[in-house]
């Protein structure tokens, strides 16, 4: 087995376990969609950079020497600071609700009741601004939103109340619950636009939407 490969099977199995893509993964440590499809496919770089790797170990909750961290005793080359000694991870549990946000022709709302949580760290979420008391998780359910959102893909969910800016949201029109990149258009009207340009845009009034929330994060098998 080569140099690496056995943090590059962990790193893989642990996304695939969460769920997460690599491609979301490699932007939460702030590097190109690729960068982590390269480390886990090609070996490129051969290894993680320190600060990408603390990143990934608190995301998942796991010591940093499954992801190569070296041992006690031993010293790395960094470019970046020092090495400044770990803090125990503090984690915030956010909930995932039994709902599925229409991106296909639309949806009524299930139960919001949670069955489960996802595991997010405390300072991750910090980094991100997002509040942890604020954020849940909802399924996509539908093509509309595809190539970003595809049908079964978890999203994060920010219900911080904040002035309307345009980006992708949940949505509640009338009964049914979407996913849609919302826009202005100016004299208090919306535009609810799909990624996908069979689903024609949407306008409508905005009191006649109820803004539930901007999508931040979202989590989809490969």
């Amino acid at each position: 087995m080569d140099d690496g490969a056995k943090e590059r099977g962990r790193l893989l199995e642990l996304a695939e376990k969460n769920r997460a893509s690599l491609a979301s993964l490699s932007a939460m440590i702030g590097r190109n969609p690729s960068y982590l499809q390269q480390f886990v496919r090609k070996g490129s770089p051969r290894k993680l950079e320190e600060q990408d790797r603390r990143k990934l170990a608190q995301f998942f909750g796991v010591d940093e020497g499954e992801l190569g961290a070296p041992q006690a005793g031993t010293r790395e080359k960094s470019y970046g600071a020092a090495l400044i000694p770990r803090k125990s991870a503090q984690w915030i549990d956010v909930p995932r609700l039994d709902i599925g946000a229409s991106a296909g022709p639309g949806a009524l709302a299930h139960s919001e009741e949670a069955f489960d949580t996802f595991r997010f760290s405390s300072r991750w979420l910090r980094e991100q601004g997002l509040e942890g008391s604020q954020l849940s998780s909802i399924t996509v359910e539908g093509d509309s939103m595809e190539p970003l959102l595809r049908d079964g893909d978890e999203i994060l969910v920010d219900r911080t109340p904040r002035p309307l800016r345009d980006g992708v949201h949940v949505v509640r029109l009338g009964d049914t619950l979407m996913v849609k990149r919302v826009a202005s258009q100016g004299a208090g009207r919306l535009a609810l636009l799909s990624q996908n340009l069979a689903y024609p845009p949407v306008e409508v009034a905005a009191e006649e939407v109820e803004i539930i929330g901007r999508v931040v994060w979202k989590a989809g098998r490969i």
